[in-house]
């Protein structure tokens, strides 16, 4: 491992995307820079906390410093797989039918309180989030690239809400919690948003060319085997762990990895730390485990079972 020079890309807007960001969500830094991580991995982002503390406001920020095509879609209990993803209109003036793209086709969609759709609804992104395509009437469809889910749900208002499968949560990327603003923050929040939204002061940072680019930056991050081994590693820890009835996958695995260049390439370096691993495990592993029924009812947090065998599991030399 050594001081090599980063691969060359428009690293220099990184700094700029986050200034932006700050501007809606203030006194929320590690939350700002978890969301910089799973854009340059290339990972979607479940954002789950309590009504109004900004998950919507967050997202809606962060699609507007990327200059290439967002939808919002509000889930609900009546929406319909074809609302997500599209489907084919009848012309009655030649009896022909043309391909109406859904919200799913664009560069950045902000999928709000997910978990208020039917599992139906729900499982029509799951081809979109794991393979940027979507399959519509017996046709495959490549979806823009870059593409990027952020979704948003409570975990408070659970009446008439379907929860999402281990399947669907293992599709994101990361799960991150806000939580309420420091009384501080609480008061200069009243202050910015005396006569409009910051949100409106928010600017494109980013277009595709350079969303993509430093995506590219990101993977060619180095990552020593024994670091790789360590991702594992956690992975595998959590699946022997007496309390988890199931533990991350494969993909949880991958996942943490790229999450894991993102955070040394945000850091400035071109080659990953076992700290980089650290960082961001929470975020990444904790959704992904289904708690046994004792554990579940009895209290335990995920995120404290991924922060135990953090300690436990040897971290290399």
């Amino acid at each position: 491992m050594g001081d090599d020079s980063l691969p060359a890309a428009p690293r220099e807007r990184i700094p700029r995307v986050r200034a932006e960001l700050a501007k809606v969500i203030l006194g929320k830094d590690l939350i700002l820079d978890r969301l910089l991580v799973a854009l340059l991995a290339d990972a979607h982002v479940l954002m789950e906390d309590v009504p109004g503390v900004g998950k919507t406001t967050l997202a809606k920020a962060l699609a507007r410093t990327f200059a290439g095509e967002f939808r919002r879609l509000q889930f609900t209990p009546d929406l319909l797989p074809t609302d997500v993803l599209g489907s084919s209109v009848y012309d009655p003036r030649d009896g022909s039918f043309t391909f109406k793209p859904g919200p799913v086709f664009a560069n950045v969609l902000l999928a709000d309180e997910i978990n208020r759709a039917s599992p139906r609804t729900q499982s029509s992104l799951l081809e979109a989030m794991s393979e940027r395509q979507a399959s519509i009437e017996g046709v495959t469809r490549a979806l823009p690239k870059p593409f990027l889910v952020l979704a948003t749900q409570n975990p408070i208002e659970l009446h008439g809400t379907y929860p999402l499968p281990e399947a669907q949560l293992d599709r994101f990327g990361m799960r991150l919690e806000i939580g309420y603003p420091a009384h501080d923050q609480a008061v200069d929040m009243l202050y910015a948003q005396a006569d409009h939204h910051p949100i409106d002061d928010v600017e494109p940072v980013l277009d595709e060319a350079a969303l993509l680019a430093l995506q590219r930056a990101t993977r060619a991050v180095r990552v020593d085997r024994r670091v790789g081994g360590y991702v594992v590693d956690l992975v595998e820890a959590t699946r022997g762990h007496a309390t988890v009835k199931l533990g991350a996958s494969p993909r949880a695995s991958l996942a943490l990895f790229r999450c894991a260049q993102a955070h040394a390439y945000l850091d400035q370096r071109a080659y990953v730390l076992p700290e980089d691993v650290k960082g961001i495990a929470v975020e990444v592993l904790a959704h992904r485990l289904m708690l046994d029924p004792k554990a579940r009812y009895g209290g335990v947090r995920k995120e404290d079972l991924v922060r135990e065998i953090l300690g436990v599991v040897p971290v290399p030399v």
